[in-house]
């Protein structure tokens, strides 16, 4: 799963992309090629788990990031066209806004930025629909049922983008939505928005960055606020110093936990555990996925050998301290091929291959 970052120029994003992939990757300033990294996704249950599991390393579950650059004034058709390309095969978007004042940029006006890049996405996807209700008439004409329902939805997808409606605002069934995404369309992707505040502003909620949390609401997205530049530093950080910094801004943990946290419920994701003397290892699973395909997360022959799961949560650790104890509790659960995996759950697969 990939969150692709987008925003107008001078919003931070690609100081976002630094913090997010702890400066691994060598940014490519100035290019119309996306930058491309992965982040570790800050768990404190990790913390937890080796806390009463003692355990050789600790391994957070990641999520792909890709900074998308930017249309440069006077780039043409080519450079744009290349921009709307790296979105169309993201999962999802992130919007980082500035919502801070800058003497070289201007006032803030995240109101304006968020529309202003909206209606440009509107546009891109109207030209695909333009485009494909063209083609889908010509097939329909056959006799074609797949066409005729490509039309009907392609129709339905201009209609909405002629009112500068995003598609994401629709109400789609699942092979519709399968259908607009095998077309890219940007803008029935989810979406969430990053209020990117000023140094002075991570500790309280300013004008600005309420603007993107509204927005974001108003577009069934979600939102966060964090300052891009501090955490930037912060990624740079070792632990120790790291956390000397966040004490002293009175923080808990880097914003950044909030961001991976809010990206994997943007993309339908859950996490579940993997805890032993080698590793405590974090998984990223979609929603609703069984034990079998959790297993095949982290090999397939444990998809394919699957026998039963063994599950207790994070919580029952916390609460009886060892697996020995929970299981003389009652709480250690045997699970067969049919169970839904639930977020926090700590699993010791059975399989045989």
């Amino acid at each position: 799963m990939e969150c692709g970052l987008i925003g107008i120029q001078g919003s931070g994003k690609t100081t976002l992309f630094q913090a997010l992939t702890a400066h691994a990757v060598e940014v490519q300033l100035g290019s119309m090629k996306p930058n491309m990294g992965v982040a570790d996704i800050p768990d404190p249950r990790l913390g937890q788990l080796a806390t009463h599991i003692p355990t050789e390393k600790i391994v957070p579950a990641t999520l792909q990031v890709v900074d998308i650059p930017g249309v440069p004034d006077g780039g043409g058709a080519s450079a744009l066209n290349a921009v709307l390309s790296s979105i169309r095969t993201v999962d999802a978007v992130c919007q980082v806004v500035r919502c801070w004042d800058d003497a070289g940029l201007g006032p803030a006006d995240p109101a304006s930025d968020i529309a202003s890049l909206e209606i440009e996405l509107v546009l891109a996807d109207l030209v695909v629909a333009e485009g494909g209700v063209d083609k889908a008439k010509r097939s329909s004409r056959s006799g074609d049922r797949d066409a005729k329902r490509r039309l009907e939805l392609l129709e339905k997808a201009h209609a909405m983008l002629s009112e500068e409606m995003p598609l994401r605002s629709g109400d789609w069934d699942e092979a519709e939505s399968a259908l607009l995404k095998s077309y890219g369309m940007i803008t029935a992707k989810p979406i969430m928005f990053v209020a990117n505040v000023g140094e002075d502003q991570v500790s309280g909620e300013s004008n600005h960055s309420r603007v993107v949390i509204d927005a974001a609401a108003d577009r069934g997205g979600v939102a966060v606020t964090l300052c891009a530049t501090i955490e930037s530093e912060i990624s740079e950080l070792d632990q120790a110093d790291r956390g000397e910094m966040l004490d002293s801004m009175g923080i808990t943990e880097p914003a950044l936990g909030a961001f991976a946290r809010a990206a994997n419920q943007l993309l339908g994701l859950t996490t579940f555990y993997t805890a032993g003397e080698k590793e405590v290892r974090a998984w990223v699973i979609t929603q609703g996925a069984t034990a079998p395909e959790a297993a095949g997360a982290i090999h397939s022959d444990i998809q394919r050998g699957f026998i039963r799961a063994e599950c207790f949560s994070v919580n029952d650790l916390e609460e009886y301290k060892t697996e020995k104890a929970i299981k003389e509790a009652g709480k250690l659960r045997s699970e067969g091929k049919s169970y839904t995996m639930q977020d926090g759950d700590v699993v010791h697969y059975l399989f045989n291959v």
